[in-house]
């Protein structure tokens, strides 16, 4: 559901239970949309998180931490002179509006006590955070907005701050059920309804209500009796969140979670770090993804130009035979009175064959133009098919790169394909420069060893352990460094996929491992969906990797190949 006025609501109770009397010791701005407070209290120390992203707009208190830039932003720091030290006296809201208050009992220059007001704004894309003096004069933003950016309010300082208007009705100056009915009876359905008519109810609480009470999204008294009390109930009693279709709602069943942590926060910590983190792994895995089909759709081209040119070299042999037989009729011709001549081919029945001429040019110089075409179509040929294989080559290298793009799990997996393409000057041109958004840990330290950071998926298969590689790297790993003579190894037959290792610890195992082992493989290969997939299997001295050759490429014998239906 959405952070709606509700779930601000329960989030600003657990607050006020936490960290209500804590003094602030820390802020950070991690990013230009978020700002976090280190609060001491009661023995304990708590980070508050206040978001204002446009799509994961929140204040929860949080255990994940973030990097911080080298040098503090001039919010960040405007926060630190005037919040570090200043106690927390109350956290409440406006209405059910998604604005937070937080009073803060402070020390200005003078040593005089003050009270300064953290707001919090959480209004999708008009959110903000913004610091009040004692006054209600605005001292700084996170966001500076006024008329010409289509804002209703100037969010500067020195200004008086107003709260936003208000189009809809307050619900907790709705006295009772009549007068909620009065203003909801004439709704088209009571989702949309509902939340478009009163503030802080989002359409997804209203639709998250009519499923936990069974009641269908139909406009009648009973309905909306149903849903007001609900309503009611979520104001008045504490609520707890839960999983729902990848996203949270509210439930008024009770908890059981520990009470002593602040459970309803660390809820919705999860859930956005994991959406963040999501987004974040789509945008990095897009991004090298795009370079990498770029790079394919060069190397695409370039094989359809060696096709071509291949095509050319196969009348190399047609030229030869129109040398020869001009030169052989030299005699009949001075010069050349037409575009072509015919004469007799000796080599099929004396049949007549038209040879194109340059009748500007004398016979001997056409017959030479000729046998010079035939020697550097003759000498390309071998070129280009060494060029042709090469490319072919290039080709299979960069479908390995895609279908390990396209079966990461995370950063850490793109990490670790982007470190290995950024090896290769096949993926990089002048023109092509990495997302400057996208800020990883690996990214920033260039001089990290990558190999400590290489976790391949592990199997226990009876009394024995199979690993498999999630990337070129990590095959190439496991198949030079990890693997034993005396393990097994595996890979689809012909088909791109990853390396499994099957550590056996100088013993056979039995049919049933391998074929598990090769189930596995194959469900790790581009043939996950097929089936009677072939793997083959060998002993890992059995298995090389040549000199200068592309990250997960080996050769290998005295292999055996089984049939199996992928599985994981």
């Amino acid at each position: 559901m959405a952070f709606d006025g509700i779930t601000t609501k329960s989030i600003v109770s657990e607050l006020n239970k936490f960290i209500l009397g804590g003094k602030i010791n820390k802020v950070f701005e991690p990013n230009k949309n978020e700002i976090i407070l280190g609060i001491y209290n009661n023995g304990k120390n708590y980070a508050l998180n206040c978001s204002i992203s446009v799509d994961n707009y929140r204040i929860n208190l949080t255990t994940k931490s973030k990097p911080n830039p080298y040098n503090a932003p001039n919010f960040c720091m405007l926060l630190r002179k005037h919040l570090i030290g200043g106690k927390i006296k109350n956290i409440s809201m406006h209405g059910l509006e998604r604005i937070v208050i937080i009073d803060l009992e402070c020390y200005n220059e003078l040593n005089d006590l003050t009270v300064k007001k953290l707001i919090i704004e959480l209004m999708g894309k008009h959110s903000n955070i913004i610091l009040l003096n004692d006054n209600g004069v605005i001292i700084d933003s996170l966001r500076h907005l006024d008329s010409s950016s289509n804002s209703t309010r100037d969010i500067l300082p020195a200004h008086l701050y107003e709260f936003p208007e208000v189009s809809k009705l307050d619900f907790l100056k709705i006295r009772n059920f009549d007068e909620f009915y009065a203003h909801s009876c004439n709704l088209e359905t009571l989702d949309s309804g509902i939340s478009s008519t009163f503030n802080g109810i989002s359409k997804l609480l209203i639709q998250s209500i009519l499923e936990e009470t069974q009641t269908e999204n139909i406009v009648n008294k009973e309905n909306l009796e149903k849903v007001y009390n609900y309503l009611v109930d979520c104001i008045a009693k504490p609520v707890y969140f839960r999983d729902y279709n990848k996203d949270f709602t509210l439930t008024l069943q009770q908890n059981t979670q520990d009470t002593s942590v602040p459970y309803l926060n660390y809820f919705i910590d999860d859930f956005y770090i994991s959406k963040e983190n999501n987004l974040e792994f789509k945008n990095y895995r897009n991004t090298v993804l795009k370079l990498v089909e770029g790079t394919l759709k060069k190397i695409t081209k370039k094989l359809k130009n060696i096709n071509a040119k291949l095509k050319e070299c196969e009348d190399k042999d047609k030229f030869q035979l129109y040398g020869e037989l001009i030169t052989a009729n030299m005699y009949k011709y001075k010069e050349f009175d037409n575009d072509y001549i015919e004469v007799e081919n000796y080599y099929d029945s004396n049949n007549l064959v038209k040879i194109p001429v340059d009748k500007h040019i004398s016979p001997s110089k056409n017959a030479k133009n000729y046998y010079k075409k035939y020697n550097k179509l003759k000498n390309a040929l071998e070129i280009v098919n060494k060029q042709k294989a090469e490319t072919i080559e290039e080709l299979d290298y960069i479908e390995t790169i895609i279908f390990s793009l396209e079966n990461a799990k995370d950063v850490i997996d793109v990490e670790e394909i982007y470190s290995e393409i950024k090896e290769n000057e096949l993926f990089f041109s002048k023109k092509f420069k990495l997302s400057q958004n996208i800020k990883t840990s690996k990214m920033k330290n260039k001089n990290k060893k990558v190999d400590k950071e290489y976790i391949p998926i592990e199997y226990k298969i009876e009394d024995y352990t199979f690993l498999v590689g999630k990337n070129n790297k990590q095959n190439d790993y496991l198949s030079t460094k990890v693997m034993r003579s005396h393990d097994l190894w595996f890979h689809t037959k012909d088909i791109h996929g990853s390396h499994g290792v099957l550590i056996t610890k100088n013993t056979e195992p039995s049919i049933d491992v391998i074929i598990r082992c090769a189930q596995i493989v194959a469900y790790y290969s581009k043939a996950r969906l097929s089936s009677n997939v072939p793997v083959d299997y060998t002993l890992g001295k059995y298995v090389k990797k040549p000199s200068s050759s592309k990250p997960g490429f080996v050769i290998y014998t005295n292999n055996s190949t089984i049939n199996v239906n992928p599985h994981s």
